[in-house]
């Protein structure tokens, strides 16, 4: 992970304009034995002229073997140690669409999902309703009361909404009531240690209010509760890597991510397409920002989905988009591209594959033998296999925005 003891220490005021492109869930795996992966299947000639350009690798998102949420996967990206700095998805989600949360409050991302007559689950994303059906049914669990306590909820997007618990005594320590597969009912919210056993109380109450008022809702006639969580108050950017960042994202939970670790979360449109937002990026160097996060969301929707093509044809948007990113006068001096984490078509969800990394940066790589961007050609990359949470010094450095360490 980035030391950021000793990033304070030699990071720099100045130097090039960074941009981080992460196109969630990029990683894959062949759908047949000996095939292409998403990635090695796309059209992507920008991004393979820019392997040729410039320098590959992988990252581990967490550590060899674990597979990571978003949230975690993120962190590391940032360069935190995503074991050590643990913030749950609710926070993520609930500070993303700029829901008050004070440092006694408890933030959960809810979901709402179908469930039989027997309450067993049958589809954990509620067929993936409108974000529109999501906000009227917010609507009715508004209507919930707890005596003593506020339970603040709001829409998030689709089938996703954000749920605020005020109040005294609460604690993030209680596990998810998402049993995160099919064929299961939804688990009851349990205490992780002691002090959290009111706030399990809490939220079980909300719950079985929830599923009378739902009950006769299709497809959504249940929630889910996930990402219990309170502020862990992470070390900022501006002060650890002494940069203006910036955050160009479609979908809360990256926005709140990225909100925690201090970058400006910059307003998109809900549908903005891949050059919407590289767009947007370029406004925000123009501004005078030295970093800008970009995120993809689609790429993981449609490895979660599992669908190889659909996939493919993201990745293929993405590339297509390029050229208003490449072409232009605010162009950043260097240029990361990679995922969060590997979201395999074949897996229908997150894997611990290592993920593709391509780095361009003129002047100061040393580029590579690679002629593409997939994951075989960046098993060979120069960069090697490394842990995310080291990716910010690496690029900081290709930015000249370190100092030498020692004498």
């Amino acid at each position: 992970m980035a030391d950021f003891d000793l990033m304070r220490e030699l990071a720099l005021d100045g130097g090039g304009k960074i941009l981080l492109l992460v196109m969630d869930g990029l990683g894959g795996l062949p759908r047949i034995e000996g095939g292409p992966t998403e990635l090695e299947a796309a059209e992507t000639p920008n991004l393979d002229r820019l392997a040729a350009q410039g320098t590959t690798g992988r990252i581990v998102p967490i550590r060899p073997g674990l597979t990571p949420g978003s949230g975690p996967a993120h962190l590391a990206l940032f360069g935190y140690d995503p074991v050590e700095y643990l913030i749950g998805r609710g926070m993520l989600e609930c500070i993303g669409i700029g829901m008050k949360i004070g440092p006694k409050d408890v933030a959960i991302r809810g979901n709402f999902c179908t469930v039989d007559g027997g309450g067993v689950i049958t589809d954990r994303r509620a067929g993936r309703i409108p974000t529109e059906k999501c906000i009227e049914l917010v609507e009715k669990l508004r209507t919930i009361k707890v005596p003593g306590y506020e339970f603040d909820v709001e829409a998030v997007q689709d089938y996703r909404f954000g749920v605020v618990i005020r109040g005294a005594g609460l604690s993030g320590e209680v596990d998810d009531t998402d049993p995160q597969q099919t064929g299961k009912k939804p688990l009851p919210a349990k205490a992780r240690i002691p002090e959290a056993g009111k706030t399990a109380e809490l939220m079980n109450q909300w719950i079985a209010q929830a599923g009378e008022i739902l009950k006769d809702e299709r497809p959504a006639n249940m929630v889910t509760l996930r990402g219990v969580s309170m502020d862990p108050n992470l070390p900022k950017f501006a002060e650890v890597y002494k940069l203006k960042a910036a955050c160009v994202a479609v979908y809360p939970m990256y926005k709140g991510v990225s909100q925690l670790v201090g970058m400006d979360v910059i307003e998109t449109g809900a549908h903005d397409k891949p050059e919407d937002e590289f767009r947007r990026a370029l406004a925000q160097f123009e501004a005078g920002y030295d970093f800008v996060f970009c995120h993809i969301k689609y790429t993981d929707s449609r490895g979660e989905d599992g669908d190889f093509d659909a996939k493919v044809k993201v990745i293929e948007s993405v590339d297509a988009a390029l050229p208003v990113l490449l072409q232009s006068a605010a162009r950043p001096d260097v240029i990361a591209v990679t995922g969060d984490h590997s979201t395999p078509a074949t897996y229908k969800s997150h894997s611990w594959h290592p993920v593709p990394l391509l780095l361009w940066a003129p002047g100061t790589h040393l580029p590579d033998r690679a002629t593409r961007f997939g994951e075989r050609e960046c098993m060979g990359g120069g960069l090697g296999l490394f842990p995310a949470s080291d990716l910010m010094p690496v690029m900081l450095a290709h930015a000249k925005r370190l100092q030498k360490f020692g004498a």
